[in-house]
């Protein structure tokens, strides 16, 4: 019995949110590797993207919730999801053709690029705080629980309980779903093709005829749906201040670069080891140990590795030994 009661523990507090925050990572980061294998450029601005589609999804929210239209038991931000992916889709486009155009037709070194996205970065997030505000903002609707405490308990009669939040279900299933389309486009479709043909051999992929103003709009506009989609799951999964989405993008590179840069298959097992490295490494393991050891050997400390401080340290820490020893990542990007 204690032996499930510390797997149960360890689903509550480690694997089902490690799974959650992975998806949510995972998305982040197929957005990156996305304008990276095809502009050629790392997006310091991916971030406050995420921050700016999440802000325009609110703002929807709130207003469908003032007209009395809701989802039912699942997130209403869910209906407001189109709306921040054109509102985002948008501004990335406009972005390019006003910014980022200049420097590719310049032929600009990628680190230029890098640069420019940097200020950019810096522009949304100020765009983000006029729009909303630097306040806390829970947007979370509907039921709060698939799986409640009380309910396992009763059926299942053990000391500790499992909880699923409705949030980190919606979280999986829409990560999911948006990975199995994706991969579907850029395997199936033409555009995909195109997209991919283009990452590989620029040269080549232009001398066969393909347009590369379309593709770079398409890699936009995806990029930019995903990034809202990740940006509003982290959201609801947790709550939305448009700084924590600038401290989210050193995760969501860390994600990036494990999986190998340019790999969307090593961005989603990417994203998955950052997350649940800093579950690992920030939660306090005593409450499994004390029903899998003796109580003569129960810990008196919290058994705690580092305190959710430095969470971000643990991103880093993976991203500085990925860069040294395994620079393109798991599944060699670039």
């Amino acid at each position: 019995m204690d032996f499930l009661n510390a797997l149960v523990a360890l689903l509550n507090f480690v694997i089902v949110p490690g799974v959650a925050y992975g998806s949510q990572l995972a998305l982040g980061a197929l957005g990156v590797t996305l304008i990276f294998g095809v502009l050629r450029f790392s997006n310091f601005a991916h971030g406050d993207t995420m921050a700016f589609g999440t802000a325009i999804v609110i703002m929807f929210t709130w207003l469908f919730q003032s007209w009395g239209i809701t989802f039912g038991p699942l997130p209403t931000a869910l209906l407001a999801l189109p709306f921040g992916i054109a509102a985002t889709a948008a501004l990335v486009l406009a972005t390019d053709r006003g910014i980022y155009k200049f420097y590719r037709t310049q032929k600009a070194a990628p680190i230029i690029l890098v640069i420019v996205s940097a200020g950019v970065m810096f522009v949304m997030n100020g765009l983000v705080r006029l729009i909303i505000g630097v306040e806390e903002r829970n947007f979370a609707d509907g039921e709060r629980f698939v799986l409640s405490a009380q309910t396992f308990k009763e059926v299942t009669g053990l000391a500790e309980p499992l909880v699923i939040k409705t949030t980190v279900a919606v979280t999986v299933v829409v990560a999911v779903i948006c990975v199995a389309a994706l991969f579907w486009f850029l395997q199936r479709t033409r555009t995909g093709k195109s997209m991919r043909a283009f990452s590989d051999n620029e040269d080549l992929a232009l001398l066969s005829g393909i347009n590369p103003d379309r593709v770079v709009q398409v890699t936009w506009i995806i990029a930019a749906a995903l990034a809202v989609i990740a940006g509003t799951l982290y959201g609801l999964d947790k709550s939305f201040r448009p700084f924590v989405y600038f401290q989210l993008l050193l995760p969501v590179f860390a994600a990036a670069v494990v999986g190998g840069l340019g790999s969307p298959l090593g961005a989603i097992a990417g994203g998955y080891i950052v997350a649940l490295s800093e579950v690992i490494m920030t939660y306090a393991w005593k409450k499994v140990a004390t029903y899998v050891l003796p109580d003569s050997m129960a810990p008196d400390g919290l058994m705690q590795l580092l305190t959710t401080d430095y969470k971000s340290a643990v991103s880093f820490a993976i991203l500085i030994i990925v860069l040294i020893f395994m620079p393109t990542g798991i599944f060699k990007g670039k």
